[in-house]
């Protein structure tokens, strides 16, 4: 499976030469000339890694990074910072601030490629332990929340006939987890059949919760079938 990575950078030629390296180097990359930019492009889809310049007009590098870790969202995902200022005073203030790493530039692109795979294996080590210590324990209680849902599911036709008009803004990625959780998936099965990872799945069905001011699985496959949600 592809990583999908945001590379943020205000220089153009810069900004594609590394798009193009990393390409080359089996990665999906989606690239932003500034911060707002970048931040919109994170509310489509979430990355599983940025790389991002540091000196930036409007908003610097620092001041993105800040947004990002103040965002439950993203407060784990890795980040690479790919910038002139090298000194080593900077790169402390770019530590202290959450940067997971820092290469000053001129770099080597191997460089940042061996980086970008290490912060890569170790986030995708984190989220499967994570994983079992959240999903091993209880596993009776996913079972049940699974037969919870099916029962749900036969009783489609007798919760509504027709479901209550009901608004509610949902991306097309919520949408497809959404669907694939009413089917009474579990998240590493649809990050399987989505082909991303857990964290990202479990950041769409957190957004889920908050969007439907659900509190569970069994919660939110009730709402979506009551207010026709569920595809």
């Amino acid at each position: 499976m592809t990583a999908q990575l945001l590379l943020v950078d205000d220089e153009p030629g810069l900004r594609e030469a590394v798009k193009d390296y990393l390409q080359e180097s089996g990665f999906s990359v989606q690239v932003a000339s500034n911060a707002r930019e970048a931040w919109d492009l994170m509310q489509q889809n979430i990355p599983e890694l940025v790389i991002s310049d540091i000196m930036m007009p409007q908003v610097d590098g620092y001041q993105f990074l800040k947004q990002l870790r103040e965002d439950p969202r993203f407060q784990v995902l890795p980040v690479v910072f790919l910038t002139a200022k090298g000194m080593t005073g900077d790169r402390i203030q770019g530590y202290h601030a959450g940067v997971d790493a820092y290469l000053p530039k001129p770099f080597d692109p191997d460089e940042l490629v061996a980086i970008v795979e290490n912060l890569l294996a170790r986030s995708a080590a984190k989220s499967q332990a994570k994983a079992g210590d959240s999903e091993t324990p209880d596993i009776a209680e996913l079972a049940n929340q699974i037969a919870q849902i099916k029962a749900l599911l036969t009783q489609r036709n007798a919760i509504s006939q027709s479901p209550a008009p009901f608004k509610i803004d949902l991306t097309p990625r919520e949408q497809s987890v959404l669907n694939l959780v009413a089917e009474g998936l579990m998240n590493k099965e649809i990050a399987r059949r989505l082909e991303t990872s857990v964290r990202n799945v479990e950041k769409y069905v957190s957004r889920l919760f908050s969007k439907t001011g659900t509190n569970s699985r069994t919660e939110l496959v009730r709402f979506a079938l009551e207010h026709g949600l569920a595809k």
